[in-house]
């Protein structure tokens, strides 16, 4: 008998087919004594459709109502899935983010989980009921509904799990696990056993559509072990863990790609620390991520030109910050140039093991790509490609780096 956390993706319950199915599987547990708090999101679907209304009626809608409209997708799935436990005997009943006692602050839209006290998920338990909270949602101390942001399911799982100490947690999703690289670019990618947090985080922040970076963060700073796996079969999938010895073997443990970034160029800026400072002072501010990063001296004397990547999505807020901070240094242009690939690999044997970016730069050198931006860190080497050559690049540091599965004989 284990104390266990599950969450279950859009896919997985995108239909009511498919809730039926988790039901079944969530039954599964239940009937061999198990206590489950199980974590769904809204209906694959739901949340674009949501927001495509919310779009056809104001270009700019209001953050707040946003939230107080999203949260409904998740409601709809937990009262779903709690019918369909009903109607094959499981006692189960549903909460929402705020019942569950998940306290954000009031960043709408992108909130951070501040305060977790469980709500009475553990008395309801204890009553042998099964308890399906909403996942995404949360509320502030000020009694608003608040949301934390796409991917953010898994977030409320790893969290519960978390606070309520449960000995396993489980993400479901539409794969079976964490693969070396994505498989529908590369056809003989592995699906690895076992990854440590520092490896999944890399992975996820360089674009592994798997888990949400912050949820790896959460399980990483709480020591939640958690399993991603497939809510299509019953087959074991990939723990994600504490780094062990064990697990040094792998120079490179995963090849990611990210195609979200966009190229930005400051160019004429003084060539002085607090110019430099001044520009990436600006973004912090406007919550703009910036990766990849080249500086260069410019062809006026004293000035330097900065190219960097933000993500595509930040880039109008990435302009307008920018542009305010040219103005108070006094000189200074900025153009977007374009969208860009990010590859990464990642692997916490990189740090013992040299000739890791000779490796990397000579794959893509042999498959005739050139590589526009680089940026390092302990385990991660990423470089900027062309968008048309991302899927090349990829399969050829996959296999330059020995993570192909040998062929089925």
């Amino acid at each position: 008998m284990a104390l266990i956390v599950q969450k279950y993706g859009g896919t997985s319950v995108g239909n009511v087919d498919r809730i039926k199915n988790v039901a079944a599987k969530i039954k599964s547990f239940w009937d061999r004594g198990d206590k489950v708090v199980v974590v769904v999101s809204a209906r694959s679907g739901v949340t674009n459709e949501l927001i495509a209304r919310a779009k056809s009626i104001s270009p700019n809608p209001s953050e707040r109502e946003m939230d107080m409209m999203l949260a409904t997708g998740e409601q709809e799935t937990i009262a779903l899935t709690a019918m369909a436990l009903h109607a094959i005997g499981v006692p189960a009943v549903s909460r929402t983010g705020a019942q569950a006692g998940i306290i954000t602050d009031v960043c709408h839209s992108r909130a951070h989980i501040s305060r977790l006290t469980g709500g009475d998920i553990l008395d309801r338990l204890e009553e042998g009921k099964v308890v399906i909270v909403a996942g995404f949602q949360g509320i502030s101390s000020d009694n608003e509904i608040t949301t934390l942001g796409r991917g953010g399911s898994d977030l409320t799982a790893i969290a519960l799990a978390a606070a309520i100490k449960a000995d396993v947690c489980q993400i479901y999703t539409d794969v079976d696990g964490v693969y070396t690289a994505d498989p529908r670019i590369v056809l003989k990618a592995r699906k690895l056993q076992r990854i440590c947090y520092e490896e999944m985080l890399e992975m996820a922040s360089n674009g592994s559509k798997v888990m949400q970076s912050r949820s790896v963060e959460f399980a990483q700073k709480y020591g939640v072990t958690f399993e991603v796996r497939s809510s299509f079969n019953n087959q074991p999938g990939t723990i994600v863990k504490s780094f062990e010895k064990t697990m040094e073997d792998a120079v490179v443990s995963g090849v990611a790609l990210d195609r979200t970034q966009t190229r930005v160029t400051v160019g004429d800026l003084p060539d002085t620390p607090a110019a430099i400072a001044a520009i990436f002072d600006a973004l912090g501010e406007a919550a703009v991520s910036v990766d990849l990063i080249v500086k260069n001296v410019a062809k006026s004397a004293g000035a330097a030109n900065l190219t960097f990547s933000v993500n595509t999505d930040q880039v109008q807020r990435a302009e307008k910050a920018i542009g305010e901070a040219l103005k108070k240094i006094g000189s200074g242009t900025f153009r977007s140039s374009g969208e860009i690939a990010k590859v990464s690999i990642v692997g916490v044997g990189m740090t013992s093991h040299p000739g890791v970016a000779g490796t990397l730069f000579r794959a893509l050198s042999e498959a005739g790509i050139n590589s526009e931006l680089v940026t390092t860190s302990e385990i991660k080497i990423s470089v900027g490609v062309a968008p048309d050559k991302a899927d090349d690049a990829v399969r050829a540091i996959h296999a330059a780096f020995g993570l192909d599965a040998p062929a089925a004989q």
